[in-house]
This record gives structure tokens, C-alpha cells and sequence, in this order.
């Protein structure tokens, strides 16, 4: 094993893959030049020259329909938004298009194609650059949507986002980009679609994705001190979702608490609370709690935005809340 920045391993992962195969190239503002907006791609336009690490205007649905075409006959493009707030500009490429090619075509074309970039909030952006849209995206059939929480995971699963034919849609975040951990010093990859039990446990299951999940592994820590054994399962994916692995956890601990920073209405949270009560309602012992921001655009404000955001307080109280304590 070797300890690793999560910006370094997403330049691994893509630079391995082009080494592998010259039909995938890296295209998105300030990719080349500056090395990535959040150094991301540092070092990659020495390698691989400007035909395959390309800059673009400030466009992204002039980009991204490149991309998607480009696709069509052969290549397998990583697109990068410097943001996925910027992606809304270009949310009809990837939805109407990337999404809906393959059954539109009857099969004739796969669309290849990754399109990645940071997540949700990252301190005091305003509410134009603090949305997390990973339930917008997994809502669409025929995309594919990845949110790892740590470097060794979003190297092994970067590395199979490029491989896949699909498309898919792969969510960091600007706050997690100096995090380091520990990554394997060779070849490999992570299945898309498969989640993970991070921490074990025996009196609640917590459910859990991408940077927010540190609020629960913090909470945890501090309900151990109580003798409450928190179970962390960190999705990696959101769609296709591991619900097998969320459904062995709660009929073990037989509690439930979903933390997730989104917008309250309709997310990611509100589908695993369905599935769960329609397939394991019976082994549930208490209400499920989910966690989310406040049902407003994110404030600027730091006391505010702190107010806003869920932490590890809040998945305490919930904790407390279903095991009745």
C-alpha cells in the first residue's frame, strides 16, 4: 500500500487507463494547461500531449456534446467539469443524449463515456456552487453514478468507470482532494454497483456516501463511548444501488439512520427508506431516520451554512432517536 491524495489517485486512475488504451483522452477547462483546476490532472499534458489532454472554452454543453459524439464512433472521453453545477449547462447532452443513445440506436452505439468533477458544497460558494445533484442524475435510466469517499475507492472505481461502456456519471468533491489514504500499489479496480460495510456493528445500520460520510464515522466514535455500535455502509455507488448489502445490515441491527447531503425532497435517502420498509419492514424495530440539508439553496453565511449542512450531531441525535436512548 502506498498513502496517496484523493486528486493524486484520480490522476493515476486516468493516466493508467490512457497508458492502456489510446482511444480515451481527457477534455474540460483548465484540464491541460493548469494541470486541473484542483491539480487533478497535474503532469498529464506532459505525458500525453494536447491531442488527448484537451482545454476547452467555458462551454460545457459545447464539450460534453463533443464528447458524447465522439463516443458514438469509438473513442471513450473523460469529460471534467470544473464543477457539476457547471454540468446543469450540459444536462441535456448527458441526459437526453449519453443516456438515451444505446436504446434510442437499438443498440448500435455504446456511449463510453465519463463525465466527473466535484460534488455538493465546499464551504462558503453560495448557492449556485454548493448543490448536490446525485439523485437528479441517478434518476435518469442509462447513466451510471459513482460517488466514492476516499482515495483507494475512487481509484479502483475511476479506473472501472473508464472501462465500462456505459455512461457514467463519477461525483468527488473539492473538500476531499488533499484527503489522503492509503491505495494499492498495484493494478486493480472496484466493481461499480457494489457497496461496502466500512465499520462494523451491531445496534444501528448507518448508510452513508462521499465526504459527508466522515460525519458518521465521527459519530460513531462518539456513541462507541456509550456502548452503541454504529454499522457504516458507504453506497460508493448510487446507481445501480447495492441494496442487498443496506438489506443484510438492517435485518442484523434492525435500525436504520441514512445520512446524506442533499436537498430533503425526493433524494437518494428517500428511495433506500422505500426499499427497506417495503422489503424489511418487519425486522425494523424503529422509524427509519434520514439526514439531509435544510430544505433551502445553500446560504453563504458560515454560521449559516453550518446550521445547513448535516454533522455528526445530528447523526447522534438520529442514532439515539431509533434505538430509543
Amino acid at each position: 500500500m502506498k498513502t496517496i491524495q484523493f486528486r493524486e489517485a484520480i490522476a493515476e486512475a486516468m493516466s493508467e487507463e490512457m497508458r492502456r488504451d489510446e482511444s480515451i483522452y481527457l477534455m474540460g477547462e483548465e484540464v491541460a494547461e493548469y494541470n486541473g483546476a484542483y491539480k487533478a490532472s497535474k503532469g498529464m499534458l506532459d505525458e500525453f500531449g494536447p491531442r488527448r489532454v484537451i482545454d476547452t472554452p467555458i462551454s460545457e454543453l459545447g464539450f460534453s456534446g463533443i464528447g458524447v459524439g465522439s463516443a458514438m464512433i469509438g473513442n471513450r472521453p473523460i469529460i471534467e467539469f470544473m464543477t457539476f453545477n457547471f454540468a446543469l449547462v450540459g444536462i441535456d447532452q448527458i441526459i437526453s443524449n449519453a443516456a438515451k443513445m444505446r436504446q434510442m440506436s437499438g443498440g448500435q452505439f455504446n456511449i463510453p463515456i465519463v463525465f466527473r468533477g466535484p460534488t455538493a458544497s465546499a464551504g462558503q460558494l453560495g448557492a449556485t456552487h454548493s448543490q448536490a445533484l446525485e439523485s437528479w442524475f441517478a434518476n435518469c435510466p442509462g447513466l451510471k453514478v459513482v460517488v466514492p469517499s476516499n482515495p483507494r475507492d475512487a481509484k479502483g472505481l475511476l479506473k472501472s468507470a473508464i472501462r465500462d461502456d456505459d455512461p457514467v456519471i463519477f461525483m468527488e468533491s473539492e473538500q476531499m482532494y488533499g484527503d489522503k489514504g492509503e491505495v494499492p500499489e498495484g493494478e486493480y479496480t472496484l466493481p461499480i454497483g457494489v457497496a461496502e460495510v466500512k465499520r462494523e456493528g451491531t445496534d444501528v445500520t448507518v448508510v452513508s456516501f462521499g465526504k459527508i460520510i466522515k460525519e458518521a464515522f465521527a459519530a460513531a466514535e462518539i456513541l462507541e463511548k456509550d456502548g452503541i455500535s454504529c454499522e457504516i455502509i458507504d453506497l460508493m455507488t448510487v446507481r445501480p444501488m447495492d441494496f442487498e448489502t443496506i438489506l443484510k445490515s438492517v435485518k442484523k441491527t434492525n435500525r436504520l439512520v441514512i445520512l446524506e447531503e442533499a436537498w430533503p425532497f425526493g433524494n437518494v435517502a428517500t428511495e433506500i427508506t422505500y426499499l427497506v420498509q417495503s422489503h424489511a419492514f418487519d425486522y425494523l424495530d424503529a422509524p427509519i431516520e434520514k439526514i439531509n440539508t435544510a430544505d433551502t439553496p445553500a446560504p453563504y453565511s458560515p454560521v449559516l451554512l453550518e446550521e445547513w449542512l448535516p454533522n455528526r450531531e445530528d447523526v447522534v441525535r438520529s442514532v439515539r432517536k431509533v434505538l430509543y436512548k
